[in-house]
C-alpha cells in the first residue's frame, strides 16, 4: 500500500497521460477526444475528493475512475442505442498492466503521428503527454489560444482517420525520428521562444527533459536518445548563469560559471562518457558533444575551439548542408579559429544563400565588433534589434549597441 497524497499540478501531469493512454489503449485512439473528456472528468473528481479521501493508489484510482467516465459519456450519447453492444464491452476492466512510463511513451508516440504536420504532432505532444493546458502552449508560442485550440482539435480528428493500430508498449523505438523531433523542438522553443519576455519557458524545457529520460530507459541503446537527453541537460545546466537579476541575456563568453547547475552538467558529461566511445554520431550527439566542451572549460580563452570547429563542420556535412543555422554556429567558431576576417567572409556566403536568416546580422555585428569596424557593427547591431521579436534578445543586443556608440563617441 502506497502512502495517501494530496492533488498538486505535478501529480495531475504525471498521471492524466498514464490514464489517458490506458483509456486509449482499450478502446482505440479514434476515441481520443471522448477519452480526453473522460480523464478530465476524472481529475475533477479527484480535485473533489482527493482532499479529503486520497486514494492509496492515486494512479488506479485515475484510470478506474476515467473509465467510468468513459462509459457514462458513452451512454448519455445520443447514439446510445446503436452502442449498446460497445457499452457492455466496456464495462470490463482495462486491459494489459504497464508501467508509467509505457503509457507516456505511448502517448508520445501516438501523438507523433508520421502523416500529422510538426505543428500538430508538438501541439498534440504539449496537451496529451506533457500536461500543459491550452494557454500554456499558447503562450509558450505566442499564438492565439484560438489557433493552438484548432490545432489539436485538428490532429485529432486527424487520428482518428487514420489507420493502423496504437503504438505498442516496449517499442518506443519504432517511431523513433519523429519522436526524437518532437522532443528536440520543445526543447528549443523552451530555451529560444520565439516571442515575449521569457529567455526560457520552464514548463517546455521541464517537460521536454521528462519526456526524454522516459525515452532513453525505454530504448538504452540509442546513441540518439543519449545524445538528445545529453544535449537538453548540458544546454539546461547552463541556465542559471545565462540570464541576469534583471532578466537581461548573458552570453556564453560573459556567464559566472560558478552559477552552473554542475549536477546537471555532470550528469550529461557522464553520459557522453558512456554513449560517445565506438559510437557512430548523430546529429544529436554532435550537439551534445559541442554542449560538452563548453561545459568542459573554465573560460572562453581556455575552450577547445578547435574542436568545436571540427565538430560543427562534421555536423554541417552529416545535415547536409541543409541548416543554416548549424552553419552560423559553425561560423562563430571559425573566428576563434581562423580569425574574424575569414568568419566574415563565410558569413556573406552564407546569407547570399539565406537572406533571410535569423541571427545573421547578430552574428555579423558581433564579428565587425571583435574585427574594430565599430561603424559596420552599429548598423549591424540596428539591423539585428529589427529583426528579433524576443524581448531578452533585443534588450541584450541593444546594451551592446550603445556600449559600441558610447565608445565611438
Amino acid at each position: 500500500m502506497t502512502t495517501p497524497v494530496t492533488p498538486d499540478e505535478g501529480l495531475w501531469r504525471e498521471l492524466a497521460p498514464q490514464a489517458l493512454a490506458r483509456l486509449l489503449r482499450t478502446y482505440g485512439r479514434d476515441q481520443f477526444e471522448l477519452c480526453e473528456d473522460a480523464v478530465q472528468d476524472a481529475l475533477l473528481d479527484a480535485h473533489r475528493q482527493w482532499a479529503t479521501r486520497p486514494p492509496d493508489d492515486p494512479q488506479a484510482w485515475l484510470c478506474e475512475t476515467a473509465r467510468r467516465r468513459y462509459v457514462d459519456r458513452v451512454r448519455s450519447d445520443a447514439r446510445r442505442r446503436a452502442r449498446e453492444t460497445r457499452v457492455a464491452l466496456l464495462e470490463e476492466p482495462l486491459d494489459g498492466e504497464a508501467e508509467p512510463g509505457d503509457d507516456a511513451l505511448l502517448l508520445l508516440q501516438l501523438c507523433c503521428q508520421p502523416d500529422l504536420p510538426r505543428s500538430a504532432q508538438v501541439a498534440l505532444t504539449l496537451r496529451a503527454v506533457a500536461g500543459l493546458s491550452t494557454a500554456q502552449i499558447a503562450n509558450a508560442y505566442t499564438l492565439p489560444e484560438a489557433t493552438i485550440a484548432q490545432r489539436i482539435t485538428r490532429a485529432k480528428r486527424r487520428l482518428k482517420d487514420l489507420d493502423g493500430d496504437l503504438p505498442r508498449p516496449g517499442h518506443a523505438e519504432e517511431r523513433l525520428p519523429p519522436v526524437l523531433d518532437v522532443l528536440y523542438v520543445m526543447f528549443t522553443e523552451a530555451h529560444h521562444t520565439t516571442s515575449g519576455a521569457p529567455v526560457r519557458d520552464a514548463d517546455l524545457a521541464g517537460e521536454a527533459i521528462r519526456l526524454t529520460r522516459l525515452l532513453r530507459q525505454a530504448v538504452p541503446d540509442s546513441t540518439d536518445v543519449a545524445g538528445l537527453l545529453a544535449l537538453m541537460l548540458l544546454t539546461e545546466g547552463r541556465h542559471p548563469a545565462r540570464v541576469g537579476e534583471l532578466g537581461q541575456l548573458i552570453p556564453l563568453d560573459e556567464q559566472d560559471r560558478t552559477l552552473w547547475n554542475h549536477t546537471l552538467i555532470d550528469e550529461g558529461l557522464a553520459l557522453l562518457d558512456e554513449v560517445v566511445p565506438g559510437a557512430q554520431p548523430g546529429p544529436y550527439l554532435l550537439q551534445a558533444c559541442i554542449a560538452g566542451v563548453h561545459a568542459q572549460a573554465a573560460d572562453t580563452e581556455s575552450t577547445d575551439w578547435d574542436e568545436i570547429h571540427a565538430l560543427y563542420t562534421v555536423l554541417d556535412a552529416d545535415t547536409g548542408g541543409r541548416n543554416p543555422v548549424i552553419a552560423l554556429n559553425r561560423i562563430v567558431a571559425q573566428a576563434m579559429v581562423q580569425g574574424y576576417a575569414a568568419a566574415l567572409s563565410a558569413l556573406d556566403d552564407l546569407v547570399a544563400n539565406h537572406p533571410d536568416l535569423p541571427r545573421a546580422d547578430a552574428v555579423r555585428a558581433h564579428l565587425l565588433e571583435r574585427s574594430g569596424r565599430d561603424a559596420e557593427a552599429v548598423a549591424a547591431y540596428r539591423r539585428a534589434i529589427a529583426a528579433t521579436v524576443n524581448a531578452a534578445e533585443q534588450r541584450h543586443l541593444r546594451d551592446r549597441l550603445r556600449r559600441l556608440v558610447h565608445v565611438e563617441e
